[in-house]
């Protein structure tokens, strides 16, 4: 998550103490005593928020929100105003500024508005980029969605995977994709221009299969659930590839596609056959950071097919995501994204606690109890739980909580 944040204040005792608070809290704040010295700073690349001073002589904060709003809308502008200057304040966020605060404003207030607009603008900056890669980028690109490092190193299995003629396994849970990942592999293949077909598994007899190898023909023959493979559907499938078709072959399944050779259910020649490259889809309960951007992506195309108005995605939104352990992979996600984008449910945890929420329920008690330990000292803190300093404030952050809370007086 970006930690910059512009504060543009002529009080030098104001901006001095801004600054200290938001240092304090582990970001990285930037001091402008105007307008004109802020300017250089506000740019649609820039990783950050505003904290602006409502009134101040010459290009006042309004000004400054204007030019904002020009350069970039995203960019989250927080303003500090006097008592008398609220009414303006109001009329400031119907101009489309993120939030107001009243001076003088404490920590804890500022801290509040700070982090939820350096979430927002985080999730901007994510999206952008992704959209970016499903602009300029390849199939992989385009149609497998994640920042994650897993996501990217999935991708690139992709393109490896394509450069190559060998039949191919794609395994995943339930939900994760593997028909669409084959699509991608086939997209990205020298056979890219010849057919793509895809069958399941269960509905394939040998008549069945010999029709599917002959639509394939010089392209990609895609098997979803091969392990439902009728068993003589399985000898002829291991016979064809034997006998050298002009098919590419990918097998998708979401079972232990080795146990059930073990077991006998599944036809051992066949399966190493298959089984000369394989691709393993992470769950997304493995990347969670890639959820926002999944949902966002899936919200945005269910308001394109219905032409509906893109709904606001809170950081609450997200946060509840992000504490579930989603079993059903990417279908879920989307069926989600799909009834939030048309009003008709809030996205709520599951009933039951999946194991990511215990794992941040105990992650959060761990950092609360090392907090009251310190007595509520951010680097004391960080060195107890042996953490960055970046990644300790990161998880305050996620957990909303603040160090300053946990001081004892």
């Amino acid at each position: 998550m970006t930690r910059k944040v512009l504060i543009v204040d002529d009080d030098k005792e104001v901006r001095d103490a801004l600054g200290q608070t938001l240092d304090i809290a582990g970001l990285h704040p930037i001091l402008a005593s105007a307008f004109i010295a802020a300017k250089d700073h506000i740019t649609p690349q820039f990783e950050g928020v505003i904290i602006s001073d409502m009134m101040m002589p010459g290009r006042d904060g309004f000004h400054l929100l204007e030019y904002v709003q020009q350069v970039d809308a995203d960019l989250p502008v927080i303003l500090l105003t006097g008592q008398g200057d609220v009414p303006t304040a109001v009329k400031a966020l119907d101009a489309g500024a993120y939030a107001f605060l009243e001076k003088p404003c404490g920590p804890r207030d500022l801290m509040a508005v700070v982090e939820k607009a350096l979430t927002a603008r985080d999730e901007i900056i994510r999206s952008r980029e992704m959209m970016r890669d499903l602009q300029q980028g390849d199939a992989a690109s385009r149609m497998l969605i994640g920042t994650s490092e897993l996501a990217k190193a999935m991708r690139n299995r992709v393109r490896a995977v394509a450069k190559s003629r060998a039949e191919v396994v794609v395994t995943g849970e339930p939900g994760a994709g593997t028909s669409k990942v084959a699509e991608v592999i086939h997209l990205l293949s020298a056979a890219a221009r010849d057919p793509f077909v895809k069958r399941a598994g269960a509905a394939l007899s040998v008549d069945a299969l010999e029709q599917a190898i002959t639509a394939a023909d010089t392209g990609t023959l895609f098997i979803d659930e091969v392990g439902s493979l009728p068993m003589a559907s399985q000898f002829y499938l291991a016979e064809q590839l034997d006998s050298g078709i002009k098919a590419r072959v990918i097998a998708g399944s979401t079972h232990d596609l080795d146990g059930e050779v073990g077991a006998g259910r599944f036809h051992g020649d066949l399966f190493y056959r298959l089984d000369l490259m394989r691709l393993r889809i992470p769950p997304i309960r493995e990347r969670s950071e890639d959820i926002p951007i999944l949902f966002r992506h899936f919200v945005g195309q269910a308001c394109e097919q219905a032409n509906l108005p893109m709904p606001n995605i809170t950081a609450d939104v997200t946060g509840r995501l992000m504490e579930q352990d989603w079993s059903g992979n990417a279908r879920a996600l989307m069926n989600a994204a799909m009834r939030f984008a048309m009003g008709l449910s809030e996205v709520e945890p599951s009933e039951t606690i999946g194991l990511n929420a215990q794992i941040a329920q105990i992650e959060k008690s761990l950092i609360v109890d090392a907090l009251r330990r310190c007595n509520g000292q951010a680097t004391e803190t960080a060195k107890l739980l042996q953490l960055p300093r970046k990644t300790f404030y990161d998880k305050l952050s996620k957990h909303g909580l603040r160090a300053e809370d946990f001081r004892r007086m």
